[in-house]
């Protein structure tokens, strides 16, 4: 049975009238638009407010694209989904890994009807952002998804069904992004999934394929078909965990807690540091030049099998490429007013046992902000997700915020009333 049964939207229509009036999730629906429904109330406690949002301007969408590894597969794309959607009236979207689009084409007046729903590139399509839809929760569960109308969390998209496939990195296994075929009922037809899940295969084998030549000697390649730059996006994860996560290519690679804040230091400071300077900001004791020196060597070995770009170069110590941290990308959504994308990445204190006087720094300024500008937006369903992390487990505050914003019938009071209490007990306050 296709998904756009008729008995399917009608249980679909009527568990989510259900979920409209109390915020609870039942009824006659599948089991992965529960699932997903759950998540989503945790970010959206009202469907009806679960509308996408630009975080790009043109210019910036533009630079972004170009330096994304998908725009090396954006031409396979094309020719297996985005040419015959043209005449089969539907659109075909590709999203990063963060579930914001990069790219929306297919049936030019679809394309405008869908500008009503924000559906365009350099809008952000994750549940957090919109709820249940196909390319946020295939992200989310980082597997093919197909939903069909009413399954949607935000009724605004009840008129369109679609299907989405997550692109995986050929090297790490990572999620790069999705692939997403929206329109009516022919979008979650049967053999759509099949088909945009054999275009995602092309697309991952052609960028095995660009990858392969990249790493040809420069005079085995000239002649090679042009091969787009922006193949690899390095990338290192240090929030939540002592154990650094390098992603450059090859296979992940995990550090050592003294190697991840080195790592972290270049990537802060493009220009370099000198070995000195790095003492000074990696050690809380005093440390020698002579000290540094040994370790960069012995992350250089450590680093060996991985691209050039991350590859630490002497005099002064500096990455030949940019190198993109977890912690940065934080920072920079919550200096460009993107709270809800930050508090979605972020997923703990930077190097959590680090002592090093620079990372503790970095560990301070994020957790800070990130705290700050939560509980000045003041969304509901923003500060509940926030309390879900570890580290606001006693915060109080954080916590009376979140009581005073809830409505008094919400099903979810009970539990913030219950952790108020338990704090103010167990610091002997009384109630504000």
């Amino acid at each position: 049975m296709e998904l756009s049964s008729d008995t399917l939207q009608r249980n679909a229509f009527a568990a989510h009238e259900a979920l409209g009036q109390d915020g609870s999730v039942g009824g006659s629906v599948r089991g992965l638009v529960q699932d997903s429904w759950r998540r989503s109330l945790a970010f959206l406690p009202n469907p009806a407010t679960a509308h996408a949002s630009l975080f790009y301007s043109e210019d910036e969408l533009e630079l972004y694209r170009q330096a994304h590894p998908l725009a090396a597969i954006k031409p396979v794309i094309d020719r297996l989904l985005v040419q015959p959607s043209l005449d089969a009236g539907m659109l075909v979207a590709v999203g990063d890994e963060n579930g914001r689009l990069l790219w929306v084409d297919g049936d030019l007046e679809l394309r405008r009807r869908a500008e009503g729903m924000l559906f365009v590139a350099g809008a952000d399509w994750s549940e957090a952002s919109v709820g249940t839809s196909a390319p946020g929760t295939a992200l989310a569960l980082k597997r093919s998804v197909q939903i069909a109308g009413a399954e949607h969390f935000n009724p605004v998209v009840h008129p369109w069904s679609c299907t989405a496939v997550p692109l995986h990195d050929p090297d790490s296994g990572a999620v790069l992004g999705v692939i997403d075929i929206t329109g009516r009922a022919e979008a979650v037809a049967t053999h759509t999934l099949a088909l945009v899940e054999a275009a995602v295969a092309a697309a991952e084998a052609e960028l095995s394929v660009h990858r392969l030549r990249s790493r040809l000697p420069r005079t085995r390649r000239q002649h090679s078909p042009h091969t787009p730059t922006a193949l690899y996006r390095p990338s290192l994860q240090i929030l939540g965990t002592d154990h650094g996560m390098v992603h450059a290519g090859g296979p992940p690679l995990e550090l050592s807690l003294r190697h991840a804040e080195l790592l972290t230091l270049l990537a802060l400071h493009p220009k370099g540091l000198s070995a000195d300077e790095m003492a000074v900001m990696a050690y809380p004791e005093d440390a020698s030049a002579t000290t540094v020196r040994a370790e960069m060597l012995r992350l250089r070995r450590v680093l060996a099998d991985q691209s050039d770009g991350v590859m630490p170069r002497s005099r002064p110590y500096r990455l030949p490429d940019e190198l993109v941290v977890d912690a940065v990308q934080v920072l920079n959504y919550l200096h460009r007013g993107a709270h809800r994308m930050a508090l979605a990445i972020y997923r703990g204190p930077v190097l959590p046992r680090s002592q090093s006087p620079a990372i503790v720094r970095l560990r301070s300024e994020v957790s800070t902000l990130l705290r700050d500008a939560v509980l000045g937006d003041g969304a509901p369903d923003i500060v509940l997700h926030y309390l879900g992390l570890a580290e606001a487990e006693d915060d109080v505050e954080a916590w009376r915020l979140a009581l005073r914003l809830l409505p008094r019938r919400s099903p979810r009071r009970a539990v913030v009333v219950a952790h108020v209490e338990r704090l103010e007990a167990d610091l002997g306050w009384e109630r504000a």
